[in-house]
């Protein structure tokens, strides 16, 4: 069995759903949420990290200071296009974006997609727990284990998957706290 590898994918989920989760915007202004914006500049599609500083001057506000002026309307448009539900601002070199309270609606909605991206997180780590002990039950019918290590190994991934499935909804309890926050 290779033990790190099932841990190594059950990682691996757990990071993709932390990523999902960042871009889920709170109402509170927070640079991460245009993690994900792709301005088109110099012939590619570059992220907004790269063609600009972002910063939070304050709690609703979000700032991006392009390395290069000529770039703030690709800036705009990518923004835009990015369906952040933002309206980026203009303010001659830098761009400010003003981000807008949640209504409870909203927010509702915004946890509900964040409960399913949980649940999808789970079915993963399930997914991947199912076909470690597949891997075992094989070992175990080729006689190349014995029922004491198959028992051992199944119970470890077990304990593995429990745990993973905890800090998944220790995340998904967090960021719905984020969200009713005000």
């Amino acid at each position: 069995m290779s033990k790190e590898s099932y841990k190594d994918r059950m990682e691996k989920a757990i990071s993709s759903l932390q990523n999902d989760l960042k871009g889920i915007r709170t109402g509170r202004a927070n640079a991460s949420i245009l993690d994900g914006v792709k301005v088109e500049a110099y012939g590619s599609s570059m992220p907004l990290k790269q063609v600009g500083n972002v910063s939070t001057p304050d709690s609703r506000t979000i700032m991006i200071q392009p390395f290069d002026k000529g770039l703030v309307s690709d800036i705009e448009k990518a923004i835009l296009k990015a369906d952040l539900g933002f309206n980026p601002f203009n303010d001659g070199g830098n761009i400010r974006i003003v981000v807008p309270e949640l209504t409870k609606e909203r927010r509702e909605e915004l946890k509900k997609g964040v409960r399913h991206r949980g649940e999808e997180a789970k079915i993963a780590v399930r997914n991947i727990r199912r076909d470690e002990n597949d891997k075992i039950k094989k070992e175990l019918k080729d006689k190349t284990i014995t029922e004491d290590e198959s028992k051992s190994q199944e119970k470890k991934i077990q304990n593995d998957t429990d745990s993973y499935i905890k800090k998944i909804d220790d995340m998904i309890n967090t960021k719905e706290k984020e969200l009713d926050t005000i």
